[in-house]
């Protein structure tokens, strides 16, 4: 057996541990409670120290860029690609989808992965790209979500620079964030994890080795088997990966990779799952029109949907990056993940195109009435 399905098999092995721990821990408040101690102690630490491992580059900086360029480039394939799967313009559904499509949440599917697999440099670069992605999740999707809101209740739109100003302070007071904007200034001063007393590094290493056993039993935990709407959700998240795997083969192809971590990094990172801030975004503003009785009947998203997708995508990224990981050298070629994106994409259009020939009238029902009306009459 290989050492790579071996590894993958004992990651595997714990996302079945939590579930079968679900029984145990069916209170929200202890899933929270797990999940703010994956999110401010276990991830920040692994964050940290895999910052404080490397050497600071300025090409670096293009990595946020290019993880926002992508969250944009996703929101216009989200709504030029959703109406063919039987999601219809300007409603509800759809603008759920547009907003939690295009995000990602690296820290939980991502990640624990990226650093078993490819290491702590990897997992810096891959931090330093999530940067781009936060600025997408928390300011971008909250101004298009209160843009969506004011046009569907007919409200006048009211400004949000005091709000947007209120979110970047959040941003960067969020654990994660703060910890590489400190790791960043420590390595500008020529510190690193050496350069620490022993106690603190020591401290920061045992945080940072609870991550991937913590993540991979609260996916076990967490995931939600609810069969409404799977179907749908199921193609549109196969659509969305094969289309992520399109781009991350022209990226690998066009663009010179100093390494074959940094190509898989390519690969894994935007296969990520969708994002939790976009629908607290949602949540916030249903929020809104349940306490006004004009606004009650007219939701602006739809939550019920947004809560599945969430439930489906974690795992269905979990996997999907298992995959790529367990295939060795595989998906370090343009051609391969090009190629598997586009099974991927097929994979989800075929049903529907069937589905589409089925109902279509192409008027040989009406030429065979003739023909036997014509025989009957000789």
């Amino acid at each position: 057996m290989s050492i790579a399905l071996q590894k993958t098999l004992s990651l595997l092995l714990l996302i079945v541990i939590g579930i079968f721990l679900q029984k145990k821990l069916q209170n929200e408040d202890q899933k929270k409670g797990l999940k703010s101690i994956i999110l401010n102690i276990a991830l920040p630490a692994m964050i940290f120290v895999a910052l404080l491992k490397i050497e600071i580059n300025p090409d670096l900086l293009i990595l946020p860029v290019l993880a926002l360029v992508f969250n944009i480039v996703m929101i216009f394939l989200t709504k030029y690609s959703l109406p063919y799967f039987g999601v219809k313009a300007d409603t509800p559904a759809m603008r759920t989808l547009m907003l939690l499509l295009p995000s990602l949440a690296p820290g939980l599917t991502c990640f624990p992965f990226i650093v078993e697999y490819l290491g702590d440099d990897a997992l810096a670069w891959a931090a330093l790209s999530d940067i781009g992605n936060k600025l997408f999740v928390l300011v971008l999707a909250y101004l298009l979500a209160m843009s969506w809101y004011y046009k569907n209740q007919n409200l006048k739109s009211k400004s949000n620079g005091q709000k947007v100003k209120e979110l970047l302070i959040a941003m960067v007071s969020e654990p994660i964030n703060l910890v590489i904007l400190v790791a960043i200034v420590l390595l500008s001063f020529g510190f690193n994890m050496d350069s620490m007393p022993g106690f603190l590094s020591e401290s920061i290493l045992m945080m940072k080795d609870m991550m991937t056993p913590l993540v991979l039993i609260f996916i076990g935990i967490a995931v939600i088997f609810k069969w409404d709407q799977l179907r749908m959700i199921t193609s549109i998240l196969t659509f969305r990966a094969g289309f992520t795997f399109l781009l991350s083969g022209l990226f690998i192809w066009l663009v010179p990779m100093p390494s074959e971590a940094a190509i898989l990094l390519a690969v894994v990172f935007p296969q990520s799952a969708v994002s939790f801030w976009p629908f607290a975004h949602m949540s916030a503003i249903r929020k809104f029109e349940y306490e006004n009785e004009a606004q009650k009947d007219n939701p602006t998203f739809d939550l019920e949907l947004g809560i599945n997708v969430l439930a489906v995508s974690m795992p269905f990224s979990t996997l999907l990056i298992l995959g790529v990981f367990t295939s060795g050298s595989y998906f370090t070629s343009p051609l391969h993940v090009i190629t598997i994106g586009g099974v991927l994409i097929g994979a989800a259009i075929l049903p529907k195109a069937i589905q589409w020939v089925k109902n279509a009238d192409f008027g040989f029902e009406n030429l065979r009435e003739k023909e036997l009306k014509d025989s009957s009459v000789e």
